[in-house]
């Protein structure tokens, strides 16, 4: 076995004739590389530590403040605060030796001083938030307040390169709002989903904590917030992820689908090498921190904090809570196929392993049909898909010790996952229901075929076409949805020949991939895994899938009515569901915090006030209910739902607010009505945007075809729907619509049609809107119009 051969690397042993050595001189040569690799790692790491600890500052310029003071000082001039006199002062002597060393010293604080005083300026700037609400309209004016910060921003941010961490010590912290202006927000939020005596019901359990216990609750909250680098992040992926005991699959993890217009080759192993080769190549950047951060409007970083763990990490099962472990370093990544494990080396002599030869590698295994998965090997991930409670005492008894042990460890060390599926991915737009297979295999395939536990699984369909299963503990949808950008990017340089192979020419025999072993014989592991089996696949049954490709238009004719794509949207959500269910529900729109350091997601909340006010004025069917007046309640719905959006990504939220508030009350074992009742809502319409163009790489003008078709989730209540959207073109959105079969009142297919319905109807209201203004030019609004994010 590959492990007893690695534990006999080095032996010795004495005799009488003296010492005996015995050593395997290739092992030695892998453990040697592997070794120099980690201590290159160790050493960038320390430069680009150094490097972001002083941004926005250049470390090569303290060379020319310290050359600055040898020459003020040598020329009889004093240094600031005559730093060199004082410097010689306490040195041993004042030789020309220690006057240098003196120079040096006074420079060396100069320059920390010029440097964090450069740091800290960033930081006051990018707590300004007031841009976030400029309007950007043709003819709109920005304020000289923001002009002149935009100015003084991009003076400190852009006049040297930064790295993907450069930021963080510049981003300011996620402010704390006040208990009333929460109290507010959520009273108003709640407004349209409540009859009079519940609301009136709600309101007075909202004032008795506020002039109750939240003095206390945010008392500590309030200490919480300035100690902690985010009151949030760190008790949002604890309680919200971590202590989950449910299943992954489908209830947390999200899958991502391929450009689904681009299919460069049918070749399997080949797209899997190109994928994994240009998967390495980000993480490589990542590491050397040679990523760009994403900057809003080319001017305000986001916090890039989620990127220290997107590969070479997992989410480790515990009894009470689980927890991410992230390996510093990995040289292999693990390939499922059919059943059966192989972990395959990605590194040779220093260097990634090149498409062509990743393919040979993946050609290898893929030949080997004959094999056969061990006793327990082939629904063995099912563990993974399964009870987080259960997964934990069986990894702490079977996976304990031995085989086992070591083949788990293989898997949870890789930098990811490959799967190589027998199924193909296909699309057909005159077959839909082929694309919603496709997203159900990236969903939660047969239960068995991804290992959930990983920070992302890459799905390889038979015919080439790929996608991916990513666990949500460690990063938010934008991350991985960057990553992909850049994956798809890099697919349209000439990678395949004519043949659908990957080009160039292998530089030599890659290492063969090694079979994983297990020892699964045990019967407590037998019956472990088949209840596991049996579980996911009564969870994968109940999914029901439906993914909306709506052509009839997109972005573009959103514009044209001077409303952000994202609004109009959310109100044609509003305006499905409440046909679909008779009613409004409590909606839940994800929206990212990371203008903050460690920022992470909060919640926008689309069912408003306005937003009830225009539904109910679509559907009345009184003549007196005139377009105009329609056209304006939707124009103020959306200027609504801006406005939540601008407030959430600003620190203005409602729900994370809240949920902190609540953990600290059952830290100090209070009870609180308000909180309880606050924290149980379910939120039967979720939903998310996939965003798309983080990266200056994605060119559709120039590429159309590399638009991903997005992504889903599974839905996050029982008699509710998880909706994901991808604003996808001009003329293009894709919706990624789950539910579950065994609720009676809920309907993928049936809400998809009531989508398409809704955003026809807001064509023709806008049509019929503009033929009105042309035939009686002074029925016209004049109220501002929401702009486009």
């Amino acid at each position: 076995m590959a492990e007893a051969h690695s534990a006999v690397a080095f032996s010795f042993s004495i005799t009488h004739e003296g010492w005996d050595i015995n050593y395997d001189r290739e092992v030695l040569d892998l453990v040697w590389q592997s070794g120099v690799r980690s201590w290159k790692k160790r050493l960038a790491r320390f430069r680009t530590g150094v490097r972001n600890g002083v941004y926005p500052a250049h470390l090569q310029s303290l060379w020319l403040v310290i050359a600055i003071a040898v020459g003020l000082h040598f020329t009889q001039r004093h240094v600031p605060f005559d730093l060199v006199n004082k410097w010689l002062s306490v040195l041993p002597g004042d030789s020309l030796q220690w006057q240098l060393t003196a120079c040096s010293l006074a420079g060396l604080i100069v320059w920390l001083s010029i440097c964090y005083t450069m740091r800290y300026s960033l930081k006051l700037l990018l707590m300004y938030k007031g841009w976030m609400y400029e309007k950007r309209a043709p003819g709109s004016r920005v304020s000289l307040q923001t002009r002149l910060w935009g100015l003084f921003v991009k003076v400190l941010a852009t006049w040297n390169k930064p790295g993907l961490y450069s930021f963080q010590g510049s981003l300011p912290r996620l402010p704390l709002p006040s208990v009333q202006d929460t109290m507010q927000r959520y009273l108003r939020s709640v407004r349209p989903l409540l009859d009079d005596s519940n609301y009136n019901r709600m309101e007075r359990l909202a004032k008795e904590f506020e002039q109750g216990i939240s003095t206390k609750l945010q008392r500590y909250l309030f200490l919480k917030s300035w100690w902690s680098t985010n009151y949030v992040s760190d008790w949002w992926e604890e309680y919200v992820y971590l202590r989950g005991r449910g299943a992954l699959m489908v209830n947390s993890n999200f899958y991502g689908i391929d450009a689904i217009f681009m299919h460069p080759t049918k070749v399997q192993s080949a797209r899997a090498a190109s994928v994994v080769n240009l998967l390495l190549q980000f993480r490589r950047t990542v590491e050397r921190q040679e990523l760009e951060p994403i900057l809003v409007q080319g001017l305000v970083p986001l916090c890039s904090w989620q990127y220290e763990r997107i590969f070479n990490t997992v989410r480790a099962p515990g009894v009470e809570t689980d927890k991410i472990i992230h390996y510093q370093d990995s040289n292999h990544i693990v390939v499922l196929y059919r059943g059966c494990y192989y972990k395959v080396i990605i590194y040779h002599n220093g260097r990634l392993l090149r498409p062509c030869e990743l393919q040979i590698q993946i050609e290898h295994i893929l030949q080997q049909s004959e094999e056969k998965p061990q006793p327990g090997e082939e629904l063995l991930a099912s563990l993974t898909a399964g009870d987080r409670t259960k997964w934990a005492q069986i990894r702490q008894t079977v996976f304990a010790k031995g085989v086992n042990r070591t083949s788990l460890h293989t898997v949870e060390s890789a930098a990811f996952v490959l799967s190589l599926d027998e199924k193909p991915f296909e699309f057909d737009l005159a077959h839909p229901e082929k694309l919603d297979q496709f997203g159900r295999y990236l969903l939660h395939g047969n239960g068995h075929d991804r290992w959930f536990d990983k920070s992302f699984t890459v799905c390889v369909g038979s015919n080439g076409r790929i996608g991916f299963n990513a666990e949500h503990t460690w990063a938010d949808a934008a991350v991985m949805s960057h990553i992909w950008e850049m994956l798809i990017m890099g697919e349209t340089e000439q990678r395949y020949d004519e043949n659908g192979n990957t080009v160039g020419i292998p530089e030599f025999e890659p290492p063969t991939p090694k079979r994983l072993t297990w020892d699964l014989n045990d019967k407590v592991a037998l019956v472990a895994i088949d209840e596991a089996h049996i579980a996911a696949q009564k969870l994968l049954n109940d999914v029901d899938l439906r993914i909306l490709v709506h052509d009839a238009y997109g972005k573009g004719l959103m514009k044209t009515c001077r409303l952000s794509p994202d609004a109009f949207i959310q109100m044609a959500l509003q305006l499905a569901y409440y046909r679909d269910a008779g009613k409004f529900s409590l909606t839940y729109e994800a929206s990212m915090t990371r203008l903050f350091r460690e920022g992470r997601t909060e919640t926008v909340r689309p069912c408003t006030i306005e937003s009830a006010a225009w539904v109910k004025a679509m559907l009345d069917s009184n003549v007196s209910v005139m377009t105009e007046d329609r056209v304006r309640l939707l124009n103020e719905a959306c200027e609504r739902h801006q406005l939540g959006y601008q407030d959430a990504m600003c620190g203005k939220g409602i729900d994370r607010h809240l949920f902190c508030l609540y953990v600290v009350s059952k830290y100090l074992e209070i009870d609180s009505p308000f909180l309880q009742e606050v924290l149980s809502e379910p939120w039967r319409l979720s939903t998310s945007q996939t965003p798309h163009g983080q990266t200056a790489k994605m060119d559709l003008k120039k590429h159309p075809n590399c638009i991903s078709a997005g992504g889903g989730f599974g839905p996050v209540a029982d008699d509710g729907y998880g909706v994901s959207y991808i604003v996808a073109g001009e003329d293009l959105i894709f919706f990624h619509i789950s539910s579950k079969r065994s609720c009676g009142t809920t309907s993928s297919e049936r809400f998809a049609q009531e989508i398409c319905r809704a955003l026809a109807d807001m064509k023709h209201l806008f049509e019929e809107y503009r033929s009105l203004q042309k035939k009686n030019p002074s029925n016209g609004t004049k109220s501002d119009k929401p702009q486009a994010k």
